[in-house]
């Protein structure tokens, strides 16, 4: 692992990650209802800091992303090993966690599958993805930026969950004491 990597724009490069997080995310998209997809990105309920800190945390994946662009991955090491696992069980459990919320009703909470043991599985999981990504390419500053992302995008989480008790009410009230909001912690 290095602080700044080396940036070439490569066939071999950290790109592979997020290119497999679109296809998850956008074959998902196409084969769904519209409404579903919709409901996915509705943020009108949002207070303005709520929308300012979730778009410096954008910007600040989009250093993420640019970094895992142009880095190489670290061919025949150890890294580049553990971060396709993580990758891997990133994409993996973002497909899950896609088809367990389009699989619920529009009057319910989302609480079925991984929603069980995360009240943000698809953040979890996208995050998850963009680690792979940034331990296979061995760089600090990858990680240190989507550290800085997810922490910024936490008041986006946070709206999302003000929203959801005011449209559900007391069983999204009791799914909040029951269920962490990033698996195990928190």
């Amino acid at each position: 692992m290095e602080l700044f990597p080396e940036l070439d724009l490569g066939w071999l490069n950290g790109w592979i990650f997020l290119a497999l997080l679109s296809l998850t995310d956008g074959v998902c998209f196409l084969i769904f209802p519209k409404a579903v997809v919709k409901r996915l990105f509705d943020r009108s309920d949002w207070s303005q800091k709520q929308v300012v800190f979730t778009v410096i945390g954008k910007a600040c994946a989009l250093v993420c992303l640019f970094l895992l662009i142009f880095t190489p991955l670290k061919l025949g090491s150890a890294v580049l090993v553990i971060g396709a696992v993580v990758g891997a069980l990133g994409l993996l459990g973002l497909a899950v966690a896609l088809f367990n919320y389009r699989n619920t009703p529009f009057d319910q909470p989302v609480t079925q599958g991984l929603y069980r043991i995360s009240r943000h599985p698809q953040i979890v999981m996208a995050s998850a993805v963009l680690l792979g990504g940034g331990i296979a390419v061995g760089s600090w500053a990858v990680l240190a930026t989507l550290a800085v992302a997810r922490i910024l995008n936490h008041f986006g989480i946070l709206a999302e969950e003000e929203v959801c008790l005011q449209q559900y009410g007391d069983s999204y009230r009791a799914y909040l004491q029951r269920v962490p909001r990033y698996f195990v912690f928190f």
